[in-house]
């Protein structure tokens, strides 16, 4: 074994061993395990793997802050011991670590009574990548796009960090509940007793990560925006699951749902879409959506 893969081994030796995957204390060749320095590596194991479990505690605590409270210290701190172990850091940051808290809940048998905790899990990963996703900067002249274009040519952009949930139970009033007091405790416990679902939008206006209930139609309009659909195909989605009925009780307005969506944040400009050799042999298309309002404003 040359130099390299003896400094290799050593380093697993010791990951392994800081995560209690082997009772192996040696990490090098030269350690005499019956001798002062077998005594010596073993405290400093012992102060790697509590300074591990505390580390995992921290990090998971700092990510998942309504999770920590719903499920309480007292459970949520050998969670936090027993991810690390299964699911150890692959990056020095450990603000990245702990993204798949989520599906490991949802696996977990002994919280199978309370399957809501995996999408609770989700909205605040969102939340926590959000806060450092990069700056997408407004754009308002693009808008000018909206009355010039044919829509079937170009989409919006949205803002960093937005991320798309259709969750079957109330998260999104959970999660606020918990990190705002809005709504109060007791109505988001009860929109869990009801079984009620939320669409759930994440995304940071400003420099604030947000999270909110949307409804069907938003949902489908926003999930076509943000894979890359045209404003024209993103509509349609829009108003076809609006005229679904789908527990909305008010028809979607584009017009008004842009206006409040530019003054959130959500909506930082208007821009083209590449088009393919297809659409670009066939004329432009009238343009069906002609917008006279300002959309920084509410119609």
């Amino acid at each position: 074994m040359n130099a390299i893969d003896t400094l290799a081994w050593e380093q697993q030796a010791l990951l392994h061993a800081v995560l209690g995957e082997c009772e192996d204390i040696s990490l090098s060749l030269h350690v005499q395990l019956d001798g002062p320095d077998a005594f010596l590596a073993r405290r400093g194991l012992q102060a790697y793997q509590a300074n591990g479990l505390a580390l995992a505690e921290r990090a998971l605590g700092a990510a998942y802050p309504v999770l920590a409270q719903l499920i309480g210290d007292e459970s949520f701190a050998p969670l936090a011991r027993y991810f690390w172990r299964r699911h150890p850091p692959s990056r020095g940051d450990m603000a990245c670590w702990g993204d798949g808290l989520a599906d490991f809940l949802d696996a977990s048998s002994q919280l199978a009574d309370e399957p809501y905790l995996g999408d609770v899990a989700r909205v605040e990963w969102a939340l926590h990548r959000a806060a450092t996703a990069a700056d997408v900067p407004l754009d308002p002249q693009s808008f000018a796009l909206l009355s010039s274009a044919d829509p079937a040519q170009v989409t919006l952009t949205l803002a960093a960090g937005v991320f798309l949930l259709a969750s079957a139970y109330p998260v999104a009033s959970i999660v606020n509940a918990h990190l705002l007091g809005e709504p109060a405790l007791a109505e988001a416990a009860a929109l869990l007793r009801i079984g009620a679902a939320e669409p759930v939008l994440v995304w940071r206006q400003g420099f604030k990560p947000r999270a909110c209930a949307i409804t069907a139609a938003e949902y489908a309009l926003l999930a076509a925006l943000q894979g890359e659909k045209s404003l024209e195909a993103a509509l349609a989605s829009a108003l076809k699951c609006a005229s679904a009925g789908a527990a909305d009780s008010t028809a979607f307005s584009f017009e008004h749902w842009l206006g409040r969506a530019v003054q959130d944040g959500l909506v930082t400009g208007a821009r083209p879409l590449t088009l393919s050799l297809s659409q670009a042999s066939h004329p432009t298309a009238p343009n069906p959506f002609i917008f006279h309002n300002n959309p920084g404003e509410h119609p």
